[in-house]
């Protein structure tokens, strides 16, 4: 186990090499020259030098066995120095994970083995061309190859698109058709009949290797199929969603962060009108503090999920669903809010705020998009809404009304009101009959994504309060900064439950205008409008936290 000494060396250690080696300016030059840095990647995977992959390998395989906790924090700060850099490293996380959980102890043994002692660089080759992100409709077959009545091994053919480390991978984890059903096949670089296009011209991430393969009649040998049993290959794939996501959810965190703090400091010195941008509500309000009240709700569920699949919980790939999503989501308006919080400077690829905007963008596509995130969410809820009888998020709203009584100031009654309006929409769309609508299913995810997200940040505040977050736990900001940010995601997260949840119902047929006062009423909705006295004040507060402007105002209090 990883101790917080441990942890934070090793953040030290990276955010060190990164500024030694990958300063800014060194970055936007890679970028504009479309150059994936293999050199530095291979350094940063050498368990001589940097060695940052020991952390995500189990201590039996030469690892150090880094908790889910501790991926969140080394993907962040990855994230943090560039984005690509950190896809051409998630992608040997992301390859190798099929044989961390579906691989023989042989199988282990060698591939983990050769990940922590010689730092080899693997890909994760599901996605093809026409399937994208439904891994249950691919195309590439594996075929049995019969010796003497027995498995020998398999022929695999096929193609694979958009694969992170495609072209610069030693070793390659490729989901194929089996006779039994999909499976995963370990593929080594220069196996006959297996060739990789030249990268991708993408929009960001260009610092990281993203090829297109080919498999023409590629022979592996039988103990080449993970877990040397066939037809296990999305079950494989679905045990680890949680956890690629939360990394992923990180990413989009990272950047987001790296974004905004470029974009806070750049304020104190823009003057405009006789006075810093700092100091102006139009720029505060709008630029920089909605989207750091989302980011922080977004890591208040990463760090609550994390926590969770490592007490043992499972795969939680609801809840990675619900962090990636609204992370990446949150990230990506972050990235695109500094550039308008620079203005001119920031459309320019001088200033990495521009590049980060474009990097950031994948991570609402790769390992899931925010579409299928949705989908995943609503599906899920749904269940257990039928289950309850209606009752699941009423009982979650009770639960966060109690947690008001004894934290009067993280927003947990607004949090209870969110959940509480959610209740009510989705049992509005089962009366009607209404997730016949592909696109209420997607928006139902949404609102379900903001009313978790607004419970978790009052957790965490209180958490926060009490002493109790985790000794890893992100402390940027305070027990008193934290509630005022669960106060102002809170009402967000009502406001946007209760009106776009009556939007869509309404716009669905399922009510009409003689139930409309009554639908309002049920959602709390007057409620909701009353609860939103005191955001600007709330606002005020997290802009003076983030300018560091608490501390000046308390002693000026002092010496008057």
């Amino acid at each position: 186990m990883i101790t917080k000494k441990t942890l934070q060396l090793s953040l030290k250690s990276l955010r060190d090499f990164a500024k030694k080696r990958l300063p800014d300016e060194e970055l936007i030059a890679l970028d504009e020259r479309d150059e994936c840095p293999v050199e530095i990647i291979r350094h940063m995977s050498d368990p001589d030098k940097l060695g940052i992959q020991l952390l995500f390998i189990p201590e039996e395989y030469g690892g150090m066995g880094g908790s889910t906790f501790d991926v969140y924090c080394i993907c962040e700060a990855m994230a943090r120095i560039d984005l690509g850099i950190a896809t051409s490293l998630f992608a040997t996380f992301l390859g190798s994970d099929p044989i961390t959980f579906g691989a023989t102890p042989e199988q282990k043994k060698k591939w983990l083995g050769r990940i922590a002692d010689e730092g080899i660089l693997f890909a994760y080759a599901a996605t093809e061309p026409e399937a994208g992100s439904d891994l249950g409709a691919l195309k590439t077959t594996a075929d049995r190859v019969m010796q003497d009545g027995k498995i020998a091994g398999y022929k695999i053919n096929g193609n694979k698109q958009w694969i992170s480390n495609g072209g610069v991978a030693d070793a390659y984890s490729v989901l194929a058709n089996a006779p039994a059903g999909p499976s995963w096949f370990i593929v080594e670089k220069g196996t006959k009949g297996f060739a990789h296009d030249e990268p991708e011209d993408k929009h960001g991430i260009r610092l990281s290797n993203t090829a297109a393969l080919a498999f023409n009649d590629v022979y592996v040998d039988a103990d080449g199929l993970v877990g040397g049993v066939e037809g296990q290959g999305l079950i494989q794939a679905q045990m680890v969603f949680g956890y690629t996501r939360v990394m992923v959810a990180a990413f989009g965190l990272g950047a987001g962060w790296s974004a905004l703090d470029r974009a806070i400091p750049y304020s104190t010195k823009r003057i405009q009108a006789g006075s810093p941008l700092s100091e102006k509500q139009g720029y505060t309000h709008k630029l920089i503090v909605p989207h750091v009240v989302r980011l922080e709700a977004a890591r208040s569920y990463i760090e609550e999920t994390a926590e969770r699949i490592d007490a043992g919980e499972g795969s939680l790939n609801t809840e990675g669903a619900i962090a990636k999503y609204m992370a990446t989501e949150a990230g990506d308006a972050a990235a695109d809010a500094s550039i308008q919080a620079l203005g001119g400077y920031g459309y320019t690829h001088e200033y990495m705020v521009e590049k980060i905007s474009r990097d950031v963008r994948i991570t609402r596509i790769y390992e899931g998009t925010s579409e299928i995130m949705e989908m995943t969410i609503s599906r899920d809820r749904w269940q257990l809404h039928l289950k309850t009888r209606g009752q699941y998020y009423h009982e979650r709203a009770r639960e966060f009304e109690a947690l008001h009584a004894q934290h009067p100031e993280v927003g947990a009654n607004m949090a209870a009101l969110a959940m509480h309006a959610l209740a009510g929409v989705m049992e509005k769309a089962r009366a009607a009959r209404l997730t016949r609508f592909q696109h209420i299913l997607l928006r139902l995810g949404e609102l379900i994504a903001y009313a978790e997200c607004a419970g978790s940040l009052s957790r965490r505040a209180a958490r926060s309060a009490e002493g109790r977050l985790n000794e890893k736990a992100s402390t940027r900001f305070d027990a008193t900064a934290l509630a005022a940010l669960g106060r102002i995601f809170a009402r967000e997260a009502a406001l946007k439950v209760t009106e776009e949840g009556l939007r869509w119902v309404t716009g669905a047929g399922g009510v009409g205008d003689a139930n409309m006062a009554a639908f309002e009423a049920d959602l709390g909705l007057p409620a909701v409008h009353r609860a939103q006295a005191g955001l600007i004040a709330d606002m005020d507060y997290v802009a003076d936290v983030l300018y560091s402007r608490v501390k000046k105002e308390a002693e000026q209090a002092v010496l008057a």
